[in-house]
């Protein structure tokens, strides 16, 4: 009983939070769309993190010598308060996000660049992503292309790379980051830890449950504790080719899963 209080008090909190963001960043956002307009959405991630009881250990360092595309595994929405609490920066979502009832419109707040993964469109989403970059936004891509359950990291879809490689952005990096479930509800997450354990904080596409009813489960533990590895950041002009860069990647984040 004292855990569902306590779940009903933190989305009790978690509302006020979108209220109050819902009514000063679109205000933000008519002033400027660079470095500051993410003071309020940084603000939005740390308040969410905090509020749901998720802890960050980061290791690593983030790459900031110029424009950079992180590439991350996911594992579940909650990534997305994780690495915006880290990161200064958009982050890549396919178009079906943009319709999502309210995440849809908060992530239009973060800036989120919404793509098609139709192929026609491809020209279009080089443009969209190329001007991001141009004007000093750093963006933030899952290209596993769906979430996982946390225990490994799938193939890159090497799609997503063939924008890296077209793309007009001088000296463009990519920097791979692992996120890891460390701890889940107080109960430390091993290898042979079973999947109902990470699945308190796992929300993906092998699961039947809807986004609200794990959001009202999750809300009702005590949290969870994660870790974000910056790997070493690679130059996209050195790679010609997308698929070995999707590989060479790929390796990176799943190297980082302890």
């Amino acid at each position: 009983m004292l855990r569902i209080v306590f779940a009903c008090f933190k989305l009790f909190l978690f509302s006020v939070l979108v209220l109050f963001v819902t009514l000063i960043q679109p205000l933000v956002l008519l002033v400027t769309r660079g470095r500051l307009s993410y003071l309020i959405p940084r603000f939005w991630h740390w308040s969410v993190c905090r509020i749901f009881g998720l802890v960050i250990d980061v290791r690593g360092d983030v790459y900031r010598d110029g424009q950079v595309m992180f590439m991350a595994n996911h594992i579940s929405y909650l990534d997305i308060p994780v690495l915006g609490n880290v990161l200064s920066a958009s982050f890549v979502a396919k178009q079906d996000v943009e319709g999502w009832a309210l995440f849809g419109f908060l992530s239009k707040l973060q800036q989120t660049v919404f793509i098609s993964r139709d192929r026609a469109a491809a020209k279009d989403v080089q443009r969209q992503l190329d001007a991001r970059l141009s004007k000093g936004q750093d963006l933030i891509i899952f290209p596993e292309g769906t979430s996982t359950d946390g225990r490994d990291v799938r193939d890159f879809k090497s799609s997503l790379f063939s924008l890296v490689v077209k793309s007009t952005v001088s000296d463009l990096r990519v920097q791979p980051v692992t996120v890891q479930v460390m701890e889940a509800d107080g109960v430390p997450v091993r290898r042979d830890s079973d999947q109902a354990l990470l699945d308190i904080y796992a929300w993906h596409i092998d699961m039947d449950t809807d986004l609200g009813v794990h959001l009202w489960r999750f809300a009702q533990t005590k949290g969870a504790r994660l870790t974000v590895t910056f790997h070493a950041p690679m130059r996209a002009a050195e790679y010609s080719d997308r698929k070995a860069m999707a590989q060479a990647c790929q390796k990176s984040v799943k190297g980082g899963l302890v």
